[in-house]
């Protein structure tokens, strides 16, 4: 484990942030006070940012994932209303201006 005073670790992020990933943990200091950890990520954390940011999302109960379907494909959503039926009615809404 290792510790880095704030300004040092502004200074040469890159460095440390190697050091992290590596498996190490590295304390930053303020003022000789420990203030935040970086660390490498949890074995169970995916390593696609989005899949992160998913994740904790549904753990801290902001969205709740969708049922999974039990198979088959998505069914196809019912069509609104026909192409030529929605191109009659724009033709007469411009007409009428």
């Amino acid at each position: 484990m290792r510790s880095v005073g704030i300004k040092v670790l502004n200074s040469r992020l890159s460095e440390y942030v190697r050091v992290a990933a590596s498996g190490e943990t590295v304390l930053v200091t303020d003022r000789d006070r420990v203030v935040a950890e970086l660390g490498p990520p949890r074995q169970t954390r995916s390593p696609v940012l989005a899949d992160v940011f998913l994740a904790d999302a549904v753990r801290d109960g902001v969205l709740t994932p969708p049922e999974l379907a039990l198979s088959g494909p998505p069914p196809v959503p019912a069509p609104v209303a026909r192409l030529d039926e929605i191109l009659n009615e724009l033709g007469e809404h411009r007409r009428d201006r």
